[in-house]
């Protein structure tokens, strides 16, 4: 991910909630207009709540002979009369929920939907960080994509050598093997000048890599690097994040979403949407997959978050700041562009090992309970 292209996203972001609730509200009630201008449900569109917390929901001004209750499109109850329901939410993903009802009347349907916004039951864990150990790390990668397999690093490095744009040229996209003690590149293929490398994931001997804005992922050989294949990326608006669970793949786009996709044809199975007690956390970036949570950095901040990969809840929210003081960096560098970007966890190890774009520096760290 780029800098010069933060703001648009940012700004995409901000609205995105509030454009979906519009439009969801805007569908429920010009439907109810048309077909039962005088039902009504609640609770009003936009409500939120914790999860965890009870929804009633009730329909007025409707004779029914049965009301098919429906989330988010799918049928979830039935009844015979009016009485209003409770929904449940502790087991529910985070996120804008459309909650439908269908009135039936003399065999007639009349629909009217409301929507509620579902965010974390309370507020992460605040948390902070000790360096056990530095490592080298090659000033030439801006880290896109960060993994660690079998005794070494694997680097995915961003730029466009040719841009779309006609702008200014960077350096090229890359794949990189890496030996974590020396920080020498042992093994490097640069990619297509015209896209723009972003994050990587392995799946057996198959290392996957996204492009940014260029809707193509690669499949390659994880020993030679040989490319095996090409697939169409179509899920997100842009690529950007990606870790592997065993099972399935997460994958972030740069909003708050993080997608499911099939670990044999890389097609969206479902997503969670990522909230702490008060807001969606937009621009969720780097992704890696430890020990049952996920692993994300946000993107031009120092923070990386633990997330509830069956929710999207935030459990966790790790300050870096000061990682690499500003202070001891080499004049001119560029701090708006060269953030922090980089999460690799040694299974074998225990070692988490976190670094940024065309740092020198990969510290291997360990998150503990804020003071």
């Amino acid at each position: 991910m780029r800098f010069g292209h933060m703001l648009p996203n940012m700004m995409n972001n901000k609205i995105k909630l509030f454009i979906a609730a519009i439009a969801i509200l805007a569908f429920g009630c010009n439907h109810a207009t048309q077909q039962a201008s005088n039902i009504t449900i609640t609770p009003e569109a936009g409500t939120s709540y914790k999860a965890g917390d009870a929804v009633k929901v009730n329909v007025g001004n409707a004779k029914a002979d049965s009301i098919v209750y429906l989330l988010d499109s799918v049928k979830f109850l039935v009844k015979k009369d009016t009485s209003g329901i409770t929904l449940k939410t502790d087991t529910m993903k985070l996120g804008i929920k459309l909650i439908t009802a269908r009135v039936y009347q003399d065999g007639k349907p009349q629909e009217v939907s409301t929507n509620i916004i579902l965010k974390a039951a309370k507020a992460p864990e605040e948390m902070s960080y000790v360096v056990e150990k530095v490592y080298p790390h090659d000033t030439g990668s801006y880290t896109e994509g960060f993994e660690y397999h079998d005794g070494f690093l694997y680097e995915s490095s961003g730029g466009y050598l040719k841009p779309p744009d006609g702008g200014p040229a960077e350096k090229q996209s890359s794949l990189r093997k890496e030996d974590l003690e020396t920080g020498k590149v042992v093994k490097m293929i640069k990619i297509d000048p015209t896209v723009f490398g972003e994050g990587i994931t392995m799946i057996g001997n198959k290392i996957i890599q996204l492009t940014y804005r260029e809707h193509k992922g690669y499949v390659y050989d994880k020993d030679s690097f040989n490319l095996l294949s090409t697939f169409n990326y179509t899920v997100g608006k842009e690529g950007w994040g990606l870790t592997f669970d065993g099972n399935k793949v997460y994958n972030s786009d740069g909003t708050n979403r993080v997608w499911f996709l099939n670990k044999d044809n890389y097609n969206p199975t479902g997503f969670i949407d990522v909230y702490d007690d008060k807001n969606e956390i937009d621009s969720v970036n780097e992704l890696e997959y430890i020990d049952g949570k996920l692993y994300a950095n946000v993107y031009q901040r120092d923070t990386i978050l633990v997330i509830d990969p069956k929710t999207g809840a935030v459990l966790q929210r790790v300050d870096m700041k000061n990682i690499w003081p500003k202070k001891d960096r080499p004049a001119g560098f560029d701090n708006d562009n060269n953030v922090l970007n980089g999460i690799a966890w040694d299974e074998k190890g225990k070692r988490l090992l976190i670094t940024g774009k065309d740092w020198p520096h990969i510290y291997q760290v360990k998150f503990i309970p804020k003071k």
